[in-house]
């Protein structure tokens, strides 16, 4: 493939024809904020905190969706870019809870790095604020739509694997959120807990219940396992603090692989030295079950037992 030369920050590069200016700068190792890019998500340039200066057009363009041309000029930091950016995090923050000190994902949000990067310490105007009740009907996910920053990147994680597409954009303005059908909470979907949500969200809209108070971001150490529980060969993170296993998240939700909520169980059964108590469920219900049914292994267990007493 041939490449493409180009500017950035006063620095000539080189970059394969076809790819980005966010591909480009990256690598490069030259720093663009993204709150709703991912590799393996299709794009969609919503979030506008990754805009750049090209020389020669009159707006701002988003990174993550501009091809590089041959002999482009462009600015990652000038001005007008830390201008916009630092209003865009102003908008954020308008609507969001600044409940840091006590936010799980305290350490690892990007909005938190983003704001510290540009100096912003509040929003910048006020208005009326969602006040959403937390979700916390089912035992593996909380949900706090309060956090959404509508970056849109679980939506089309969730919609990667055939038969799922579980949750969607719902409403218009300022009272969009991320819900499923109906706007009814995960606890009352289709959803079936596999985790790609949680591991791709930026901010702490989605956390994993299990692991929720065991620790902050920077105390675990996440140790990537690959699951054997069927053909797929899905990728789990084993979350590690003090040398212990406290959970099991999900990791590589981007690769097609469909993730699910037996092979996370398997992983927690496996190597957690204190695992969850597994639920699944019943009718409108969650109950908790053996860890044979939990896992798909009851009718075969049965199997197994109908057959030693013959």
């Amino acid at each position: 493939m041939d490449n493409v030369n180009l500017t950035i920050n006063g620095r000539q590069v080189s970059a394969p024809a076809g790819s980005t200016i966010l591909d480009a700068a990256v690598a490069q190792g030259i720093f663009i904020p993204t709150f709703c890019h991912d590799p393996n998500l299709p794009g969609v340039a919503s979030c506008r905190i990754c805009v750049v200066e090209v020389k020669g057009q009159k707006n701002l363009t988003p990174s993550c969706m501009t091809a590089v041309r041959e002999g482009m000029v462009v600015e990652t930091e000038s001005p007008a870019v830390v201008e916009a950016r630092k209003t865009i995090l102003e908008l954020i923050l308008a609507n969001h809870p600044q409940d840091c000190l006590t936010c799980e994902k305290n350490g690892d949000c990007r909005l938190q790095d983003y704001a510290f990067i540009y100096g912003v310490k509040e929003g910048g105007f006020t208005g009326e604020r969602h006040n959403y009740a937390i979700e916390e009907d089912n035992p593996y996910i909380i949900r706090d739509m309060n956090k959404c920053i509508l970056c849109g990147k679980c939506v089309r994680t969730c919609a990667q694997v055939e038969g799922r597409a579980v949750i969607d954009y719902a409403f218009r303005g300022f009272r969009t959120k991320v819900a499923p059908p109906m706007n009814n909470t995960l606890g009352d979907s289709d959803c079936v807990y596999c985790g790609r949500c949680v591991a791709v969200c930026p901010v702490g809209a989605l956390l994993y219940k299990p692991m929720a108070g065991k620790g902050r971001t920077w105390e675990i150490a996440r140790e990537p396992v690959t699951c054997s529980f069927c053909e797929s060969g899905c990728q789990f993170y084993l979350n590690k603090k003090g040398g212990r296993v406290i959970g099991v998240s999900a990791g590589s939700p981007g690769l097609g692989r469909p993730l699910c909520l037996k092979g996370r169980l398997g992983m927690e059964l496996l190597y957690c030295d204190d695992p969850v108590t597994p639920q699944l469920k019943k009718g409108d219900v969650f109950q908790e079950v053996s860890w044979a049914e939990a896992l798909g292994l009851k009718g075969v267990i049965d199997k197994i037992k109908k057959l030693e007493g013959e």
